[in-house]
Formats: structure tokens, sequence, C-alpha cells
């Protein structure tokens, strides 16, 4: 299989790096393959294709509470995929770690269920999208509790080294893409007009004061 130029470059740039990483997240497939494997596969499922993390957008934007969580969360969402999915990915098509039968991430991969994923390798969408919709719960959250919001994204990008479907490089990309987004996504949730946050509480008190008059 011939690589683009910039695939090329991070297989070689990163090699020692992402081996390294790889060996030492699959550690926990020694401690606990039992239990590790079926956690990592639980976490990532939250992260395909993005649903999960939309609908729960969308549901923050239903309630004027949480509206600007959730219109942050989609704005980031909307960036992070528009940029990863439609142009990292097809510009640099770097193949998945598991392609190479002969590497070490092919023998991982085997051990945790051999799944299988059908666009290119870098950056990891899943991570991409995690810290894309965790960021701005973190940026305008209580910091004493929405820091957990991030150990989600950390945990996603754990899961997609773990069952060797991307690089470590593959998950900082994405961490780094999505990181960016998320924080895009908050400036332009924080610039919007008052008016979007606060449309449902017009309309109930439309309706009580129709209800009041009738």
């Amino acid at each position: 299989m011939e690589l683009t130029s910039a695939a090329l470059w991070l297989n070689t740039t990163f090699a020692g790096f992402d081996a390294a990483v790889t060996t030492a997240v699959h550690k926990l497939y020694e401690l606990a393959p039992g239990f590790f494997t079926p956690f990592m596969e639980l976490i990532s499922l939250f992260g395909k294709g993005g649903i999960f993390l939309i609908i729960l957008s969308l549901v923050l934007t239903f309630f004027k509470k949480t509206r600007r969580f959730g219109t942050a969360m989609c704005l980031g969402l909307a960036i992070g995929a528009l940029f990863v999915n439609l142009y990292l990915k097809v510009v640099i098509a770097r193949p998945r770690p598991y392609v190479d039968q002969s590497s070490v991430f092919y023998q991982f991969w085997t051990l945790v269920g051999q799944h299988v994923e059908s666009d290119k390798s870098f950056p990891s969408g899943h991570t991409n999208a995690a810290f894309a919709a965790m960021l701005p719960l973190f940026l305008l959250g209580d910091k004493r509790r929405s820091w957990l919001a991030l150990l989600f994204g950390v945990l996603m990008g754990i899961s997609r080294i773990y069952l060797c479907v991307h690089y470590p490089s593959d998950v900082l990309g994405g961490a780094i893409t999505g990181t960016v987004a998320g924080i895009l996504g908050t400036l332009i949730a924080r610039k919007l007009p008052e008016k979007w946050y606060g449309w449902a509480l017009g309309q109930q008190k439309g309706r009580h004061e129709s209800v009041r008059v009738g």
C-alpha cells in the first residue's frame, strides 16, 4: 500500500512513541482482559459516529438552564467533524495500525477482538468528537466538577489505543483538533445573543399569559 507523504511522515516520526504508548496501554489487557476489554469497547461505543454526543448536546440545548452548554457542544462537534472527517482524514489517508500484520499493533489487535474501522486513521475521530463536546462543558461549567468531562475525553483516547484501531499519535491529533473545535464552539456560543438562550422562557411566559387571559 502506497502511503501519502503525510502518512509516511507520521509513521516514521512517531514510530517509537506509538509503539511505546500502545505497549504500555496493553498492560491493562495483561492485568484484567475480562474487565478492561468490555469497558474499553463500551467507552468507544459512546463515540461511534458521534451519535451519543450529538444527542446529548441536543438534549442540553432543549432546556434553558443547559442551553449554553448544549449550543457550545453542538458547535464544537460540527467544527471538529468538518475539519477532521472531511479534510484531515481524506488528505492524510493514514492506514489503521492493524493493517500491517507484521507489527506489534496487529498482535495486540488480535487479542482484543479485531475491531475493524472503515475510514482512515489520523486523527482519531472518536477522540476529536469527545474533546470537541466535552471541552465546552469544562470551560462553561463549575471547575470543581466539570473536569470530569475531560476525563471522558481521555478515556475515549485510551480506549482507541487499547482496541488498536488508532495509533497514539492519532489520538493525540484528535485531542488537539477536538480541543481547538471545543474552544471555537465555546467562543461562538458566548457571542450569541442572550435572546437565543432565553427563548424557551419567553415562550413559557407567553403560554401562561394566554391561559390567564382565557
